[in-house]
């Protein structure tokens, strides 16, 4: 199959430690035994009181700072010699964030001959009434077209009414369709946040969802607290013009997941040319530990 998502970017490619890590044996091929494997070798720092281990300070504040999947596999390498498909003991794991399950699924997929992307938006799965800030994957299923799945949840820690290798769109939603339903006035927009993070939340991190969820459909897997552009303008700041913008990104975006075919689609591109929602070379990188700091990105592939 010929995709546009079979490419890796610079942020999924795995790089030279793939090979390591896993010895004789080849990738499966399948998306559940890749999330399996996913969910083996993955910590989420947010669950770290669940394993029954410390984790280090410097593992907290910095291994989800890593931007590319060769570093994850690096830093897994690192810490042990266990073949990849092989569950790892808590020590021996990358502390990450839903971003990193995600974009990791989405590097093994690309890898084994599936097309993936990284989706922005909201899991209803998490807290009762509350849409969470959430990151997953999304492949091509024959017969069936984009499917969203979520590595984080796949697996005994999460008891979820779905399975998690078929999210249904009214669990997660991709952050367009969370857009058009608080500008629609079917969504509070005070019930999108991270619900750890109490403060953050509103249609400015919903509009922040939005353009970051267009960057990945396009090609540039961000981190969570990355910014640029339209995401970093105050809400007094917004125009009528960047509303427009933005409505006609969500339009955009939502329909991505309905497409009848695996190819990224010309209204990104189109879109992503505009200054306003390219990303630029050096992007602000409000990071949860490590303070406000530029970021140089490579190009997008």
């Amino acid at each position: 199959m010929d995709s546009d998502y079979l490419t890796h970017s610079p942020y999924s490619t795995p790089g030279p430690h793939l090979e390591a890590l896993l010895g004789p044996d080849p990738l499966p091929r399948s998306p559940e035994a890749l999330a399996a494997l996913v969910r083996g070798v993955l910590l989420h720092r947010e669950e770290r009181e669940t394993c029954g281990w410390t984790v280090p300070d410097e593992r907290l504040h910095g291994d989800a700072e890593s931007r590319y999947v060769t570093e994850i596999l690096r830093i897994l390498r690192e810490r042990g010699d266990t073949p990849l498909a092989q569950e790892r003991e808590p020590a021996a794991r990358f502390v990450a964030t839903c971003r990193d399950f995600a974009l990791l699924l989405c590097a093994l997929l690309r890898e084994t001959g599936t097309p993936a992307r990284l989706r922005g938006g909201y899991g209803t799965y998490f807290q009762a009434g509350f849409h969470d800030n959430h990151w997953v994957t999304e492949y091509w299923r024959e017969g069936r077209g984009w499917v969203l799945a979520d590595p984080q949840v796949y697996g005994d820690l999460h008891d979820t009414a779905f399975d998690p290798m078929d999210v249904p769109r009214d669990a997660f939603l991709v952050a367009g369709d969370a857009w058009r339903a608080c500008r629609e006035g079917r969504a509070d927009p005070e019930a999108f946040g991270v619900f750890t993070v109490p403060e953050i939340k509103g249609l400015g991190l919903v509009r922040a969802d939005v353009v970051a969820d267009l960057a990945a459909l396009g090609g540039t897997e961000p981190l969570p607290w990355d910014g640029w552009g339209l995401m970093e303008k105050d809400e007094a700041e917004v125009t009528a013009a960047d509303l427009a913008l933005l409505d006609a990104v969500a339009a955009v975006t939502s329909a991505a997941g309905h497409a009848p075919a695996p190819e990224r689609p010309d209204a990104v591109r189109r879109l992503l040319a505009d200054p306003r929602l390219a990303v630029p070379a050096e992007i602000v990188s409000h990071t949860t530990y490590c303070g406000v700091r530029t970021v140089t990105l490579p190009r997008a592939a």
